[in-house]
C-alpha cells in the first residue's frame, strides 16, 4: 500500500526529481525525501555532490511542504521537508523530529516592463492590499507614493499565487497577517488560503513561469528562483523602516534574531524580524525524520547526509543565495538528533 500511495501522489502532483521508489532499494545506498520547493535548488546541489563523493543517492520530490509532510506521516519516505515547522504535539503524535536545514527569503516578483529589477518599493500593507484586491492598478496612489519618479503603467495588476499546499505560501501569508489587520481577520494564515483575487499555479517554478509570461503580474517565490530565472523583483520595507534588498546578508541579519536555544523542536518564526538590515520574509526549511525508524540503516543514511550538508555543504547554500546555518545552531541540531525532546 505504501508503494502504491507513493506512486499515486507523485503522479497526481506531476513533479519528481530522480525518483526511485523501489521497495528493494539498498538501505545504505539510497534514500527518498519529499516536500518543500523552497529548499529544492540547494538540496539538488547537495544530493548531486554527495552522490559523487559517496555513491549514495538522495532522491527528492519537490512537491510542496504539505505533500511532503503527508508522505512522512504515512511512512512513505525517509524524510520530509517543510517551510512550515510542525508543532511539537504533531511531531510527538507521529514519532517525528525536525531541524532547520537552510535559511532563505521569499520575494515579491513582478513583470512590469517600465520598472528595472530591484527598484520597485513595497510595504507589507501595500502587498496585502494587492493580494486582497484593494489595490488593482500599478499606478495606484499607494504604489506611486512609495515610488516617486518611477513610471508605473495604468494597467491592471495580475496577481499570481501558489495553488498547492505550500510552506512558501504559509510564510508569505503569515507575514501579511502580521502587517495587515484586515488580512489577519479576513484570510488568516495557512499553507493555502481562499485567495480573493488572482490566478494559481503549482510550485515555485509554476509561479515564476506565470509571472515571466503574464505582463503586469506579481507573484512570490524563494530568492534562489529569482536569481536562477532572472526575475524582476521588488524591495520590501522591514520593521525598522528600511527598504531591504533580498540577499544572503539580509537573510542572515533576520536569522541572527532567532532564539533557537529556547525554541522546542526549533519551532519559531523569523518573519518581520527587528534590525535595520533584516529581510522581513526570512524563513527556514525544516527537515523532518523519524525518531525511531523501522529501518535504522536508512535513518543513519539520512542523518549522515544532512550532517554532511551542515558541515560541508553550507557554501553551496551561500552560492545559491541561501543563508548558511550558524555554527552554534549546527551544534544544537546534532545534540537534538542524539536526544530529541520527549513529550511533556
Amino acid at each position: 500500500m505504501l508503494q502504491l500511495s507513493r506512486l499515486m501522489l507523485a503522479a497526481g502532483l506531476g513533479i519528481a526529481l530522480n525518483l526511485s521508489m523501489a521497495a528493494t532499494a539498498g538501505a545504505a545506498s539510497e534514500v527518498t525525501g519529499a516536500g518543500s520547493t523552497f529548499i529544492y535548488p540547494v538540496l539538488y546541489k547537495w544530493a548531486t555532490d554527495y552522490n559523487q563523493k559517496t555513491q549514495i543517492k538522495v532522491n527528492y520530490q519537490y512537491i510542496g511542504s504539505g505533500a511532503g509532510i503527508a508522505l512522512i506521516k504515512e511512512g512513505a519516505v525517509d524524510f520530509g521537508a517543510t517551510d512550515r515547522p510542525m508543532s511539537s504535539a504533531d511531531l510527538q503524535t507521529f514519532g517525528l523530529q525536525q531541524f532547520p536545514s537552510v535559511i532563505g527569503g521569499i520575494v515579491p516578483v513582478i513583470n512590469v516592463a517600465s520598472v528595472k529589477p530591484g527598484t520597485l518599493k513595497f510595504t507589507g500593507p501595500v502587498l496585502a492590499d494587492i493580494y486582497l484586491g484593494k489595490i488593482s492598478k500599478w499606478n495606484d496612489p499607494a504604489l506611486a507614493a512609495l515610488n516617486p519618479g518611477v513610471k508605473l503603467p495604468d494597467a491592471n495588476i495580475s496577481v499570481v499565487y501558489r495553488s498547492d499546499d505550500s510552506g512558501t505560501t504559509f510564510n508569505w501569508v503569515s507575514y501579511l497577517a502580521k502587517v495587515s489587520p484586515q488580512w489577519k481577520n479576513q484570510l488568516g494564515t495557512g499553507t493555502s488560503v481562499h485567495w480573493p483575487v488572482g490566478m494559481g499555479s503549482k510550485g515555485s517554478e509554476g509561479v515564476a513561469t506565470y509571472v515571466k509570461q503574464v505582463p503586469n503580474s506579481i507573484g512570490y517565490v524563494e530568492y534562489a528562483y529569482v536569481k536562477q530565472q532572472k526575475l524582476n523583483y521588488g524591495l520590501l520595507q522591514n520593521a525598522a523602516g528600511t527598504f531591504v534588498t533580498p540577499s544572503t546578508e539580509s537573510f542572515q541579519a533576520a536569522a541572527a534574531t532567532a532564539d533557537w536555544k529556547n525554541a522546542k523542536d526549533f519551532d519559531l518564526s523569523m518573519l518581520d524580524a527587528p534590525g535595520e538590515n533584516a529581510y522581513p520574509i526570512t524563513a527556514a526549511t525544516f527537515i523532518v525524520m523519524y525518531k525511531q525508524p523501522k529501518d535504522a540503516d536508512r535513518q543513519k543514511t539520512v542523518q549522515d547526509f544532512f550532517r554532511w550538508t551542515l558541515e560541508s555543504g553550507q557554501e553551496h547554500a551561500r552560492s545559491l543565495d541561501f543563508a548558511p546555518i550558524p555554527d552554534d545552531l549546527k551544534n544544537q541540531i546534532e545534540a537534538y538528533w542524539a536526544n530529541p525532546p520527549k513529550a511533556q
